[in-house]
């Protein structure tokens, strides 16, 4: 039973850059989280380096990565590029092309519309949380694959969205992200502390969100765990695509 089991979570605040990459170390055991540690990156401490060191440093239990990022591109998109050559008129919508599935129910569901990966800058961090992902395959010589169940051993990732997340927890997050929103992401702490608790302090959060949302990753990923999660319509396609983690608000 999951209940019974502690599992190691990491939440990873993604970005292109490793100074701008927020870190959250925490664990969940009979449907409580703890947050133990939350962090940033820099180019001399990489968050490749933290979580490897996090994960060497608990290595007797199973650990599951929540990383705010994109891990898939849509499979419309790459099927009609195949052949495409410039010039030549592309018959699919757009909204196929650019946009998941995943992201498509989660805007149906939450009200929450994730950027287009296939057609954003945010292809970029996604591409950044892939590289991630395999450098820490390479530290540690291990497999990490998604996880598509509770059943978690070894190593494994999900994708989730911090902003769907707080929507769909019925937190207000207005202002959280502006540079002056002190006030507005105390008040979220304040919130997400309600859920989950966090015995650490939140790095630089007077200025910036980065750290907060990796704690948000780990909220995300303790609906995962104690299954209120939106689960996925299971097939090639999502495999393909990968999924969105959320919060289910009709679970409360």
């Amino acid at each position: 039973m999951v209940e019974e089991m502690k599992v190691n979570l990491i939440g990873v605040d993604c970005a292109t850059a490793p100074n701008n990459v927020g870190l959250a170390f925490g664990s969940y055991s009979d449907g409580r989280t703890i947050v133990e540690a939350a962090c940033l990156g820099s180019p001399t401490a990489l968050p490749e380096a933290i979580i490897a060191e996090w994960i060497r440093g608990n290595r007797d239990d199973p650990v599951l990565i929540a990383l705010d990022a994109p891990l898939g591109w849509p499979a419309p998109l790459a099927d009609a590029l195949q052949f495409h050559r410039a010039g030549q008129n592309i018959s699919t919508p757009a909204h196929e092309l650019f946009r998941r599935r995943t992201d498509r129910i989660v805007r149906e569901a939450i009200g929450k519309q994730s950027l287009d990966v296939g057609a954003d800058r945010i292809a970029r961090t996604a591409y950044a949380a892939l590289q991630l992902l395999e450098s820490l395959r390479k530290r540690l010589n291990a497999e990490i694959p998604l996880a598509w169940d509770r059943d978690i051993s070894g190593l494994k990732a999900i994708e989730v969205y911090p902003a769907a997340t707080l929507a769909a927890h019925g937190i207000d997050a207005k202002g959280y992200k502006s540079k002056n929103g002190r006030s507005e992401r105390n008040r979220v702490l304040a919130d997400v502390s309600s859920r989950v608790e966090i015995d650490t302090s939140i790095p630089a959060l007077e200025t910036r969100a980065d750290g907060l949302d990796a704690v948000v990753c780990l909220l995300a990923a303790h609906d995962f765990l104690s299954g209120s999660a939106l689960s996925p319509p299971m097939g090639a396609l999502v495999e393909k695509e990968g999924w969105i983690w959320v919060h289910d608000p009709l679970a409360d």
